[in-house]
């Protein structure tokens, strides 16, 4: 009868690259068309942000990520750009004022 070894498989904590937030190419998008990232954080949470790094929110749901964005570039429409990747807000929360609260109760 053969042995068969069992070997413990540890597993580590999948790291999803952080996305490198910059402005657009204007090859890609006019300048004068504002463009906002909308996508998630490590938390979870629904994050936009102006291309330029302007203005930028968190939120619970996408929708008002979105929402929060065309109220941002108005009167015209705004480019949104979905990337694959997290990224976190890197300038002052101007979106959902509890976002804060929320964020710490995720953390723990």
């Amino acid at each position: 009868m053969a042995a068969i070894a069992l070997q413990a498989t540890h597993r580590q904590p999948r790291q999803v690259p952080a996305a490198e937030l910059r402005p657009l190419d204007p090859d890609v998008i006019s300048a004068s068309i504002p463009a906002f990232f909308i996508g998630r954080n490590q938390a979870g949470l629904w994050v936009a942000r102006e291309a330029n790094g302007r203005v930028g929110g968190l939120f619970l749901f996408k929708s008002s990520a979105i929402d929060f964005a065309h109220r941002q570039s108005r009167p015209v429409r705004c480019a949104l750009v979905f990337p694959t990747e997290t990224f976190e807000l890197d300038i002052e929360n101007h979106g959902n004022p509890l976002i804060v609260l929320v964020a710490r109760l995720l953390r723990r």
